[in-house]
């Protein structure tokens, strides 16, 4: 008992940090030397280990008056790699930090490590300061790049066989749900931390659905040129089939919505859907989903309404778009030094068109008059730019440009607002309320024709 007792001691010192774990006691041995959180974690590991007498962490939790998710926390630092070890020995990291690392599997913890920091190139030099960002940080990174929902897996999570290797998921130590005492801050939502473990299992399931069923035809919902002699087809050689039902007239009149003939099975294999189940309709000459367009535009009045609503659907998604680029380069970190982004900008502003210098410089409140060059009047303002105003530009300029060249512009706008973690259905719904504003407005003032006097 003397080695508890040492033990309880060390391990009742706790960090006040506001990252270390809610709820653990608060008592006088904080005026104690702190004892390193690392420490403390292989006690218990070497107490977990004991063959006589035996310990579980309920026991432990209940000798030392810790919580149970405490001791849980604190036993997985004893999983940290090397490299995460020393940077929180050596207080680069704090404990929130190392608790969350610690989560991980050994292959993901050097990356999330460097998720802790960013670089900050404001103050000069030739190297960039690196600042810690805060445990709120770690936690998004890990959720979007790790945490995979399972509910959401297109194959079957109790299969063993899938991938012999893995096993079942529902026995499997990785899923947060496995361990509700070491996971309980990751959500509600059952979810596997290891990502290539979870893509073996939907590649398995994508081979052993199209081997059960040679007809099954394989679909990309990427964007992009296939490569040469692949069986996926790409989006533009398939329409898929909406399950819902439409909930509106005009969805009712829309192809998706419609099955036909030729509707078919099929497994996504390529994408970030890969290994769900569609229906498509695959026949390019489908009168119900490729429908000839029609030789005459039909009445006058009605051909000018679709004229109105193809002009106003295009000046939504022509809104949608600055909006989306302003949000994007609005979340562009500082990391260049001042001089290079101010000499890549001077440099690619001459090759952009007049309409794409506009759209720079409308940005930024500049408007040009009547025989004023726009591209001078934004270079003027841009050199006299801080770092962080270059690097939003030089971002901005880069997605113009490579739009340009690409047959689908709209592609290089939507992965640079995957990047910067822009909500893009946000900009449009808002965009599209004041649009429908716009139009009630414009309707309400309308003037009422007077009525003809009678003869």
């Amino acid at each position: 008992m003397d080695g508890f007792r040492t033990l309880s001691q060390a391990s009742s010192a706790r960090c006040s940090a506001p990252e270390c774990s809610a709820g653990e006691p608060v008592g006088s041995d904080l005026q104690r030397r702190d004892v390193h959180p690392l420490e403390e974690a292989n006690g218990f590991r070497a107490l977990l280990n004991l063959e006589e007498p035996k310990y579980s962490i309920e026991q432990i939790a209940a000798k030392t008056g810790k919580s149970p998710v405490y001791v849980a926390s604190r036993l997985r630092l004893t999983e940290l790699v090397p490299i995460a070890v020393e940077a929180f020995y050596r207080e680069e990291i704090g404990v929130g930090h190392a608790l969350l690392l610690a989560k991980l599997q050994p292959g993901q913890q050097e990356l999330a490590l460097a998720a802790c920091f960013k670089e900050d190139w404001s103050a000069g030099g030739q190297k960039a300061k690196r600042i810690l960002l805060p445990v709120r940080n770690l936690h998004f990174w890990i959720e979007s790049n790790i945490l995979l929902i399972l509910k959401l897996a297109p194959f079957d999570k109790r299969d063993s066989q899938l991938v012999p290797a893995a096993g079942s998921c529902v026995d499997c130590p990785k899923r947060t749900g496995h361990n509700k005492l070491l996971f309980s801050d990751m959500g509600k939502q059952d979810a596997c931390t290891d990502p290539t473990c979870y893509q073996a299992k939907v590649d398995a399931h994508v081979a052993k659905a199209v081997a059960a069923k040679p007809k099954l035809v394989q679909i990309s919902t990427a964007y992009g040129q296939q490569q040469e002699g692949s069986t996926t087809l790409p989006r533009n050689k398939y329409i898929e089939i909406r399950p819902e039902k439409p909930t509106t007239k005009d969805e009712a009149t829309r192809p998706e919505f419609k099955t036909c003939q030729y509707t078919t099975d099929a497994i996504v294999s390529e994408g970030i859907d890969k290994g769900e189940l569609r229906k498509v309709c695959t026949n390019l000459n489908c009168p119900v989903h490729h429908p000839k367009k029609r030789a005459q535009q039909g009445d006058n009045a009605k051909w000018k309404a679709e004229q109105e609503k193809q002009r106003r659907e295009t000046a939504m998604a022509n809104t949608i778009g600055i909006r989306t680029l302003a949000a994007i380069t609005t979340a562009v970190p500082v990391r260049l030094m001042k001089r290079d982004l101010a000499f890549i900008v001077e440099a690619l502003l001459p090759i952009m068109d007049e309409p794409r210098l506009a759209m720079i410089a409308r940005n930024r409140g500049i408007r040009s008059k009547e025989g004023e060059s726009v591209g001078r009047l934004l270079a003027g303002v841009l050199r006299k730019a801080d770092e962080s105003e270059l690097g939003r530009a030089l971002v901005e300029i880069v997605i113009l440009l490579s739009a340009r060249s690409q047959s689908d512009s709209g592609k290089v706008l939507r992965t640079a607002a995957q990047t910067y973690k822009v909500d893009t259905e946000a900009i449009a719904v808002k965009v599209k309320q004041e649009f429908a504003a716009k139009a009630k407005a414009k309707k309400e003032t309308k003037p009422v024709p007077k009525a003809k006097k009678a003869a």
